[in-house]
């Protein structure tokens, strides 16, 4: 049996520190973002967002990393955040790379993104789970992730 990944011994210490960091991006995007067109309010209705009217987009041309040395190492070694993320989902608030903001597939992945946290009932909740498929399983390969995969592949399709 492989022994389990050590980050998840410190997500309780990891935890709190994602959670007031999503808040707050997540604050900042409702404040800044724009609204979606009609056509994004239904792919996200396809993705099973029931509150498509509170997303928010913030195309920037990096997603930003926690400052936080020990959240940004973890969510490093998780392989979640980098130079090559293109897109974040923080509850209602979605950060969009610059040069990815036409691409529908990306966005409704991070639709379902949104529909899991509405479903989880918290930021809390959402990430405790995600993370830990992330750590136990590796990224991307958590059923929440492979969720907004394939889903977005399926809707994008239209299989």
């Amino acid at each position: 049996m492989q022994p389990k990944h050590p980050l998840l011994a410190t997500l309780p210490q990891f935890l709190p520190l994602a959670v007031r960091w999503v808040e707050s991006r997540e604050s900042e995007i409702l404040a800044n973002g724009i609204r979606m067109s009609p056509d994004q309010q239904q792919d996200a209705r396809s993705a099973s967002v029931a509150f498509p009217e509170k997303i928010r987009l913030r195309i920037i041309c990096e997603i930003p990393v926690p400052s936080d040395p020990l959240l940004n190492e973890a969510a490093r070694e998780i392989g979640l955040l980098g130079f090559a993320t293109t897109g974040l989902a923080l509850r209602y608030g979605i950060f969009i790379r610059e040069d990815m903001r036409f691409n529908r597939e990306l966005l409704i992945h991070e639709f379902v993104h949104v529909g899991q946290y509405e479903r989880l009932g918290s930021i809390g909740a959402f990430l405790r789970s995600y993370l830990q498929e992330c750590i136990d399983l590796g990224y991307p390969l958590g059923p929440m992730e492979q969720e907004a995969i394939c889903t977005a592949r399926k809707i994008v399709r239209g299989a």
